[in-house]
């Protein structure tokens, strides 16, 4: 039971990047996303994902890994775009 709740709150913290992902797709404006707070964002996913791989925690792990990609990609399009 512990480890549903685990899931679901993964399923929803990793798809929320989804729809900044497709505006970013669509406008190709990165403008107004801060890089400072990306990069530090995205260096404690990657601590995240570290953590659950060391505690062997599934969604933990699955989580961060595309929570990872996602903001990789956010990443990417920022300094693609400025």
């Amino acid at each position: 039971m512990i480890s549903i709740f685990g899931f679901i709150a993964a399923f929803c913290t990793t798809i929320s990047f989804i729809p900044q992902i497709i505006k970013i797709l669509k406008e190709k404006n990165t403008r107004d996303i801060s890089i400072g707070m990306y990069i530090i964002f995205t260096f404690g996913i990657l601590m995240w994902l570290i953590y659950g791989i060391m505690l062997n925690e599934l969604p933990i792990i699955i989580a961060n890994f595309f929570t990872l990609v996602f903001s990789c990609i956010i990443l990417y399009f920022k300094f693609k775009n400025g």
